[in-house]
C-alpha cells in the first residue's frame, strides 16, 4: 500500500509555502513555530492553510546541538503556539522551551501523546531519558497526531473539526507508510536484518522492522566516538559480515567511513534521513510512485528503499 504521489507533493507545497520568515506582517493566521522539520511537516499536514506556520530548523540541521538564532528569540515570541519534539531532542535549547511555557507561552511537546509504555530508553547514558527518535516508527509518530489537533484546535475553537478530519486522515498515510515499509523490507533475510549507522537514531526503526541496531556515536550527536567504539565497532562488522552500513544526512560520515574502509564493508552512497528531513521538492521515484524527501512519508520511503537496497541478498 502505497501513499499517493499527488498527496506526497501538495504536502511539500504546503510545508515550503508556510515556512517561510518573511510573511506578511498583516497575515491574521495565528502563528505557529515549530522546531525540527519533522515537526514543522507534522504540524503543516493538520494546520493547514488556517496558520501561519515557521520552522526553525531546515534540513540537514541536527537538533542535538541547534544554537538559536537571533531572529529565532522575536519568533517565539510573537507564535502564539511553539511545537516541538519533545524528550530532549532539542537539547539544551528544550529547557528554553520549558521556561516560555512556565512564563505563559504555549509550547506544545508533539510527544507528549506517546504513551510512556511504547518509548525506549537510550542504549547508554541519559539516565531518566527517553531515545527521542520516536518518527523511525510510523506508528509511533503517529501518535503524535492527538498533541497537535488539541493545540491547534485550542488555538483556533472554530476550525477544531477540521483539524480533527485532516489529523486523522494523515495518520491514515503515516500508518499506510508503515505497512508499506515492513512490505518492501521482506526480502532482507534475518542475517542482514543489521543497521549500522552514523549514531542511535535508529533503535525505534529497528523494533519496528526487526533490526538489530548499532551506531558509531550515541544517542545524541553532542557525543564523539572514541577509539574503543570504533574497535569494537569494527569487529562487530566483520563478525557479522554487514555487506553495508549508512551515513546519516545530518552527521559527518567520516568516521563511519573510516570504519567501512577497516572493516571492510560498503558504505552507502545515498544517506539516511535521521534528525532532519530534506529538502521540500526533492522527489525519486519507486517502482513508479514519487516520493519528496522533504516530508515525513516521503523521508521514510527513502530511508526505507535505501536500506532495502544496501542490505538485500
Amino acid at each position: 500500500m502505497k501513499p499517493h504521489l499527488l498527496l506526497l507533493l501538495l504536502a511539500a507545497v504546503t510545508f515550503s509555502s508556510c515556512d517561510s520568515r518573511s510573511g506578511p506582517n498583516d497575515d491574521p493566521r495565528p502563528l505557529a513555530v515549530a522546531t525540527t522539520t519533522m515537526v514543522a511537516d507534522l504540524v503543516s499536514e493538520i494546520g493547514g492553510d488556517d496558520i501561519r506556520l515557521v520552522g526553525l530548523m531546515g534540513p540537514g540541521i541536527d537538533p542535538h546541538s541547534y544554537i538559536p538564532r537571533i531572529g529565532d528569540t522575536k519568533l517565539l515570541d510573537e507564535a502564539d503556539v511553539v511545537f516541538y519534539n519533545g524528550l530532549h531532542l532539542e537539547g539544551r535549547f528544550q529547557t528554553t522551551l520549558e521556561s516560555m511555557e512556565k512564563r505563559g507561552k504555549k509550547t506544545v511537546a508533539v510527544t507528549r501523546s506517546i504513551p510512556a509504555g511504547r518509548l525506549l530508553a537510550p542504549e547508554e547514558g541519559f539516565e531518566g531519558a527517553y531515545d527521542p527518535h520516536v518518527w523511525g516508527d510510523p506508528l509511533l509518530w503517529a501518535e503524535t497526531v492527538p498533541s497537535v489537533i488539541q493545540a491547534l484546535s485550542e488555538l483556533i475553537p472554530a476550525r477544531a473539526d477540521e483539524f480533527a478530519t485532516r489529523g486523522k486522515a494523515y495518520a491514515s498515510e503515516i500508518r499506510k507508510i508503515h505497512e508499506w515499509a515492513a512490505e518492501t523490507m521482506a526480502i532482507i533475510p534475518d542475517e542482514n536484518r543489521v543497521l549500522v549507522t552514523s549514531h542511535d537514531a535508529f533503535f525505534y526503526f529497528g523494533r519496528a522492522y526487526q533490526f538489530e541496531v548499532r551506531g558509531l556515536q550515541g544517542v545524541s550527536t553532542a557525543s564523539e566516538a572514541g577509539i574503543e567504539d570504533r574497535t569494537q565497532l569494527v569487529k562487530y562488522l566483520k563478525d557479522l559480515k554487514v555487506p553495508t552500513v549508512f551515513p546519516e544526512s545530518t552527521v559527518s560520515d567520516k568516521g563511519l567511513a573510516a570504519v567501512a574502509s577497516e572493516a571492510g564493508v560498503k558504505l552507502s552512497e545515498a544517506e539516511l534521513f535521521s534528525d532532519a528531513l530534506g529538502t521540500p521538492g526533492d522527489t525519486f521515484q519507486h517502482h513508479g510512485v514519487g516520493y519528496d524527501r522533504g516530508t515525513y512519508l516521503g523521508m521514510h520511503a527513502h530511508n526505507v528503499t535505501t536500506v532495502t537496497t544496501g542490505l538485500q541478498p
